[in-house]
């Protein structure tokens, strides 16, 4: 049971095409991947990731290729939009429309970028709604996730968040090179902003109206020293670290190593789950004697303490229903099976 969580430890954009004889070669890896390089959520991209000129080409492989996999995650195209240009809502909406109607079936739904107030945000959920029933989808059935990334979008990331209460919407995610752009920030060569006050209202903000969010890109892949180019490990996981410690639910991934960084990253340890695992076995020993009070550890235990055990079962619960392959990797069988059987109500 995976006790209805959703998961999105990697938000991973794929460039639907790309100038290169299979223009499609970033897609078909992403749909292809497999153990820890196999994300929980794969994002056609069709917006920035595509060049201008080979938009119509990215939305082709998109509908031609996810079909032929049997991806185990969820699939989530980005599609073109903008708050402040209606060429690109059109073009958007048109994008909605060919891929709930010719692969409605294969996706959870789309991701609109560059919305911008709470009415913009519902334009988006109009435009999927308008598609559900065009091809005979059952309303809600086609979700909607956004990427904050403008100045009117964060003004409104509470109205935002009380709409998706109600709506279609599944997910914030957060775009910092167009929001820091749109403040008019400089880059003064000494990094990024962190961000920990948008990232923290955005946590807090999903969290109230039990949507997901998803920390932006870390676009800075490779450092060279001494003559040699390397994978920049230590920045991204220091990103993702700083993301799951705010109570992101996952993070965006540019690349096949960034997927396996975010999907550990936001996945508990094997010492972790032992520990949470060991907790309400022995809880459950208790209460089955009769036990008022329980102290396990030296730490008193009531429903709030129970609950937070409880998620760390639950989260690896969730990954080993979708992603078997990665918990039967990083956990003893011994003490998966233990997790897979425990018993987590409270009373």
């Amino acid at each position: 049971m995976t006790d209805d969580i959703r998961l999105c430890r990697t938000f991973q954009t794929a460039p639907a095409a790309v100038p290169k004889d299979d223009s499609a070669k970033y897609l078909r890896s992403g749909l292809e991947a497999e153990g820890f390089q196999a994300p929980d959520w794969l994002v056609p991209d069709m917006e920035d990731g595509t060049a201008p000129n080979m938009k119509d080409e990215g939305l082709e492989n998109t509908i031609d290729l996810v079909p032929e996999y049997d991806f185990p995650g969820e699939i989530w195209p980005r599609v073109e939009w903008s708050y402040e240009d209606e060429s690109f809502r059109n073009r958007g909406r048109e994008q909605i429309d060919q891929l709930v109607g010719e692969i409605g079936d294969e996706i959870e739904g789309v991701v609109v970028p560059k919305v911008g107030r709470v009415e913009d945000v519902k334009r988006a959920a109009e435009a999927v709604a308008e598609a559900e029933a065009e091809h005979g989808y059952a309303d809600g059935s086609i979700k909607l996730s956004i990427i904050i990334e403008t100045g009117r979008a964060r003004s409104d990331l509470r109205e935002i968040s009380k709409f998706g209460e109600e709506s279609r919407l599944t997910a914030l995610v957060f775009g910092p090179v167009d929001y820091a752009a749109e403040l008019g920030a400089r880059d003064l060569g000494d990094g990024r902003p962190r961000w920990d006050g948008l990232l923290e209202a955005l946590s807090n903000e999903a969290s109230a109206a039990d949507l997901l969010c998803i920390g932006g890109p870390f676009d800075d892949l490779f450092k060279e020293r001494a003559g040699l180019t390397y994978y920049n490990a230590d920045a991204y996981a220091d990103q993702v670290e700083h993301e799951a410690h705010l109570g992101l639910d996952g993070s965006w991934s540019l690349y096949p190593k960034q997927t396996i960084q975010a999907n550990t990253i936001h996945m508990p340890t094997p010492e972790e789950l032992e520990r949470d695992v060991s907790k309400i076995e022995r809880f459950n020993e208790a209460k089955a004697e009769g036990t008022g009070a329980v102290t396990l550890d030296g730490q008193m235990v009531d429903e709030a303490t129970f609950k937070v055990f409880r998620n760390t079962v639950q989260q690896v619960r969730a990954i080993d229903e979708t992603r078997p392959a990665q918990t039967e990797e990083y956990y003893d069988e011994d003490l998966l099976e233990r997790a897979r059987d425990l018993e987590l109500s409270y009373t």
